[in-house]
């Protein structure tokens, strides 16, 4: 039986925690980047880059590979001596 809720996350490679936390946390870029955008238009002369800059950061992120790559643990550096 399909579970809505963990099909679409598994399909990306993804546990349900992991995808809320991806997906979450994409959305709060896009709000900062459109309030940005809505505060150029009324001040032109703040953000003048921003929302570009923050369409740029998502594409990059949305077109990386996902899953357990962004998931795994980072390798441990050993100090050198």
């Amino acid at each position: 039986m399909s579970n809505p809720f963990t099909d679409h996350p598994h399909h990306v490679g993804e546990t349900y925690l992991q995808h809320l936390r991806f997906a979450s946390g994409f959305g709060l870029k896009m709000i900062g980047g459109g309030l940005a955008c809505f505060m150029h238009g009324l001040f032109p002369f703040l953000f003048k880059t921003t929302g570009s800059r923050t369409i740029r950061s998502l594409h990059d992120v949305i077109t990386a590979p996902r899953g357990h790559a962004h998931s795994a643990p980072a390798p441990i550096r050993q100090a050198a001596e």
